[in-house]
């Protein structure tokens, strides 16, 4: 048996794994500057943003299906989802 297969298949394991580690790195690096934490946090408000308006069109809708359903009068007509220039509102992150 030849140990120089075994040897290199350690060899490129070895690269392979500092490779990532440099990658992880240079990202973890990138995210801890100034404008990757503002860019993170831009981020996470937009999710909520956006997670809030969809919870709020789905609860209204709901809220018409189960008052069609049990046949009283309904508030008032659903409100569309968000297009055009409120999405583009909520893409630049203001409100």
């Amino acid at each position: 048996m030849n140990p120089v297969p075994g040897r290199a298949a350690m060899f490129v394991a070895g690269v392979g794994v500092g490779v990532y580690g440099m990658v992880k790195a240079r990202r973890a690096q990138e995210a801890l500057t100034p404008d990757g934490l503002r860019d993170r946090g831009r981020a996470l408000a937009l999710g909520a943003r956006m997670l809030r308006d969809e919870a709020a069109q789905a609860r209204t809708d709901k809220e018409h299906q189960l008052r069609e359903r049990l046949g009283l009068a309904p508030l008032a007509p659903p409100t569309p989802a968000l297009t055009g220039p409120q999405h583009a509102q909520i893409e630049r992150g203001t409100d």
